[in-house]
Parts: C-alpha cells; sequence; structure tokens
C-alpha cells in the first residue's frame, strides 16, 4: 500500500475545526455510511469522520455499488447534525460536491465539474461522489451522513472494465501519484469551513 491514513495525524492538522475533531481508520468495512452509525451514539459529537483503506460494499446514489480500491482512493463518511428538515438534503449533497471540487482545485492544476447532484468530473469522466443519508431522530437535530469517495491513486486498471472510460482518478489527471493523507486534511478543512459558512455552525 502506497501510503496508510492516520488518524491521529489526521485530527491534529485540524486544530478547532468541528468537522474532524474525532477521526477512526478503518482496515475495512463494508460501507462508511453503515459503519458510522454503529460507532455514532446519541451523543456523538458533530463532526465524526470515520475512513475505510477498504469498502467492500460502498454505495452511490440510486443503489449503485461505488468501486473502492483498497487504499487508493479517499472513502469516508461524516456524521452531521444539521437543522434542517430532512427533505432539504439536496443543500447537504450539493455543499460537499462543492467542496470536493473547490479542495481538487486548490490543491492541484486541474478543473473539475460538478455533474448534479452528486458527482465531481475531471475531463468528463467520475473522481468523486456524494451519498448523504438523513436519519429522523426524536427530541433531538436530525442526523445526516454525509458519504464520501474520491479516486486518488488508482491507474485505468484499477477500475472495473466497466467503469474504465467513465472514471478517472486524480493520479491519472495529474501524471503523477497524490499523497492522500496531504490531501485529506485539504479536504476535511475545506468540507469544515465551508459547512460551518453554509450552515450557520460557529
Amino acid at each position: 500500500m502506497l501510503d496508510r491514513l492516520v488518524g491521529s495525524e489526521l485530527q491534529a492538522n485540524l486544530g478547532s475545526a468541528r468537522i474532524g475533531r474525532k477521526i477512526i481508520v478503518l482496515e475495512q468495512t463494508d460501507s462508511t455510511n453503515d459503519a458510522i452509525l454503529k460507532v455514532a451514539t446519541a451523543d456523538s459529537n458533530e463532526g465524526l469522520v470515520l475512513f475505510s483503506e477498504h469498502q467492500t460494499t460502498g454505495r452511490g446514489q440510486r443503489g449503485n455499488r461505488w468501486e473502492s480500491a483498497a487504499g487508493k482512493g479517499l472513502w469516508f463518511s461524516i456524521l452531521l447534525r444539521p437543522e434542517i428538515d430532512l427533505a432539504s438534503s439536496a443543500h447537504l449533497t450539493a455543499w460537499a460536491a462543492e467542496a470536493i471540487s473547490s479542495a481538487i482545485q486548490n490543491e492541484f492544476p486541474l478543473t473539475p465539474r460538478i455533474k448534479p447532484p452528486n458527482d465531481v468530473q475531471i475531463d468528463e469522466r467520475k473522481v468523486a461522489g456524494v451519498l448523504v443519508e438523513m436519519r429522523a431522530q426524536k427530541n433531538a437535530p436530525h442526523l445526516a451522513i454525509a458519504g464520501i469517495g474520491v479516486n486518488v491513486n488508482q491507474s485505468r486498471e484499477d477500475f472495473p472494465k466497466e467503469l474504465q472510460s467513465r472514471a478517472i482518478s486524480l493520479a491519472m489527471a495529474l501524471g503523477k501519484q497524490v499523497d492522500r493523507q496531504k490531501f485529506a486534511i485539504a479536504l476535511l478543512r475545506k468540507l469544515d469551513r465551508t459547512y460551518r459558512e453554509l450552515f450557520g455552525k460557529s
């Protein structure tokens, strides 16, 4: 494996951020959206982030499978408690997609574009996706799980044949490998800052 995500280092680099105040890195899980619900409790603070080096059943929109090559991308979910109603979850999807696109543009000489509602593309091929799932809570703000997948260091051969013409990684677009830990910090910082701006969280 090229590089390993280190939760304590990620956390240390995020200072007083809300998103990333606690970070868990698993070797493998079925889906990070499911896994974060297993570790979250009723009083878990907003901003818990769970990464997995490998997802066995990562999910995309409309039940599509998300291919998650081990150690090659960023596969993670964020626990949020936005004060919005269940019907407004599209705002969270748009926020996450914008933040991913913006972080890529800030860190690399690339020009991503968003394909609504939840895909980020480079050269009309998918580099990242978002899956937001809302859970109603009794007597508490609704829970939202923002699942994010970013293709970072895959080569074309890491994708299944049927996706090779439609998927791309940052490394493929740049022609060189990317430091996943460094990009994860930049992405979490962008997500944190824009979440607080858009959803009024101090």
